[in-house]
């Protein structure tokens, strides 16, 4: 589910990497990298500006082991003398001079605790850097915005804490953030979605507030913001990103009102949960052109009145979860969902004569029955194709409220 930047490493046999597109950094650095424990390079002795480079390696990473607190798997015990390429978790690549420097670091799964310090902002030609899985807490440096061929931040699955870490908006080449499974807080800032990530990964956080309207403005084709304390409306320009987005998930926060009309626009989605949030109002006709969608997720909600066929009749899906709503019925295409192997959960709505669906006096008030969902008005019969000119998010009836 998660699209890989063109440049990601592929370690082989845990010590050597090989390096998918330029060997990162601002030279020119071959397609090998070496290193993550184990020196082939025969303890090189570059001379020239590499000297520079790995003396500032060795400054960050010693510096980075005396704030290490605990280190229970052993790791750092390499992280001895000047060769810091035969440091594990660490590799090196050469340039066009065949002079080595640091070109990624990855310690995933290291159990390590500690915390980050200023000093790693000399590896200036970094283009990964993998923490997942440690016990590091703080913040992220303010010196990291002088990481500037960096390209992959993942530091999921740790303790880190504090407001969104905004150096990680200054670091110039950064396509890939991992923030996940942390303890960060407060609301996201709209820069994010000017940004030009490919994927961005805030899930499982403390992370609260308003959607930044803006977040159409995101060319990422990732957005995971699951499983935090977001409130208000899916912003109505949520749709224009036009459409490299493939992947979307809202759920476990508490979002209110209606699914946008613009969802239409994500022709190429594949992926969209807004599952367990307060969700109001009918379905938007316009997802008839979410012509790829596979996982459609709109449980534990407030939404209803019929389920359309148009959404049941998706030619991608492959799994429509519906269940701990408040439709009220669904057509035969819906109805066909089973035999066309498409996994199909519909429970604990309204829907007369269905088994496991809510008891009668629940369904006697619908939540959010007098809620006017936007409908902008588009071509009838629809045309996917003419959406984008006929949704304008600047287009607001009077006797209608945003969603």
């Amino acid at each position: 589910m998660m699209n890989v930047p063109t440049q990601a490493a592929i370690t082989v046999g845990g010590g050597v990497g090989i390096n998918i597109g330029n060997g990162g950094g601002g030279d020119d650095g071959g397609g090998v990298w070496f290193g993550g424990g184990i020196n082939i390079n025969n303890n090189p002795t570059p001379s020239g500006p590499s000297v520079s480079k790995l003396n500032n390696a060795y400054t960050a990473l010693q510096a980075w082991k005396s704030a290490i607190t605990d280190d229970p798997l052993g790791v750092l015990k390499t992280w001895n003398g000047s060769d810091v390429c035969s440091y594990k978790g660490v590799f090196c690549s050469v340039d066009s001079s065949n002079e080595p420097f640091v070109v990624a670091i990855d310690l995933n799964h290291g159990n390590l605790q500690g915390t980050l310090v200023k000093e790693l902002s000399f590896l200036t030609d970094i283009t990964i850097f993998h923490l997942n899985s440690n016990r590091f807490s703080g913040t992220v440096p303010d010196t990291f915005n002088d990481l500037s061929s960096l390209q992959e931040l993942d530091l999921s699955g740790n303790y880190f804490s504090g407001s969104f870490p905004m150096v990680t908006l200054y670091i110039p080449n950064l396509v890939y953030l991992d923030l996940r499974f942390n303890n960060f807080s407060g609301t996201i800032p709209e820069d994010l979605f000017y940004k030009r990530l490919d994927a961005i990964f805030l899930n499982n956080n403390q992370f609260e507030g308003e959607l930044p309207s803006n977040i159409g403005n995101s060319p990422a084709s990732v957005i995971n913001l699951a499983n935090n304390k977001f409130i208000g409306n899916i912003p109505a320009s949520f749709g224009f990103m036009r459409s490299k987005l493939k992947e979307i998930l809202f759920l476990n926060n508490q979002l209110t009102g209606c699914i946008p009309q613009s969802v239409g626009l994500f022709s190429e989605m594949q992926v969209f949960d807004v599952s367990h949030n307060s969700l109001m109002g009918h379905l938007p006709d316009t997802m008839s052109c979410m012509s790829d969608i596979e996982v459609l997720n709109l449980a534990h909600n407030e939404l209803s009145g019929v389920l359309p066929d148009i959404v049941c009749s998706l030619r991608s899906l492959m799994n429509l979860t519906v269940a701990y709503n408040f439709f009220s019925g669904f057509g035969q295409e819906c109805s066909k969902s089973f035999y066309r192997d498409v996994g199909f959960d519909f429970s604990l709505n309204c829907i007369p004569g269905r088994d496991m669906q809510r008891p009668q006096p629940q369904c006697n008030v619908i939540p959010g029955s007098g809620l006017s969902c936007l409908r902008i008005p588009s071509p009838q019969p629809l045309v996917c194709g003419a959406l984008f000119e006929n949704l304008n998010p600047n287009v607001t009836p009077s006797s209608s409220p945003s969603p």
